[in-house]
């Protein structure tokens, strides 16, 4: 029903979700991240349709051209649960 949702190596999870419209999201996890797919659906529904869609000031273009979405989905994408950064 999903389609391909995830795929796995030794070292990383890599989580794919595509909206109905055909926008495609890819977060890299560590394998302790079983599914990411609320946080893909989460961001695509609060960040992207309000700060990109809704935007008249910027135009539909991939990658998104928009510093305010990007600054906003790093700040979502720190902010979640399973986030660590990577040791220096």
């Amino acid at each position: 029903r999903d389609g391909f949702v995830s795929f796995h190596t030794s070292k990383y999870r890599l989580h794919y979700y595509e909206t109905p419209t055909g926008l495609r999201l890819v977060l890299n996890t560590d394998l302790s991240v079983a599914c990411a797919r609320e946080a893909c659906t989460t961001s695509t529904a609060t960040l992207f349709v309000e700060l990109v869609v809704k935007n008249p000031l910027c135009p539909p273009r991939q990658p998104v051209q928009s510093e305010l979405f990007r600054s906003r989905l790093d700040a979502f994408v720190r902010g979640l649960p399973f986030f660590a950064p990577r040791p220096a």
